[in-house]
């Protein structure tokens, strides 16, 4: 399995309601049930106009086909090389 960080161009995402967005996060559950594949949606990310999404999956095509199902644009997908956090910076 392979992470991801899937940007979706959403303009108005800051002003969607907590009823929009619980609506948004209950589609991608149902989509991801519906998937029987293994995948996993970690969290997202809502700025002004984009969503960020971390989610792991199989490959990118799993991911399109998330957001073809869901009706939910997927701008741009890259998978995750590596992480890194302030404890990286301290030799094991």
């Amino acid at each position: 399995m392979k992470k991801f960080i899937i940007e979706r161009e959403l303009p108005g995402a800051g002003k969607l309601t907590a009823e929009q967005l619980q609506g948004i996060a209950q589609t991608s559950c149902e989509v991801v049930n519906g998937l029987n594949k293994p995948y996993h949606w970690v969290e997202s990310f809502v700025t002004d106009n984009k969503i960020y999404c971390v989610h792991i999956a199989e490959d990118a095509e799993t991911i399109l086909e998330h957001a073809k199902r869901g009706g939910f644009p997927a701008t741009s997908i890259q998978e995750v090389k590596a992480t890194i956090d302030p404890t990286t910076s301290t030799p094991a």
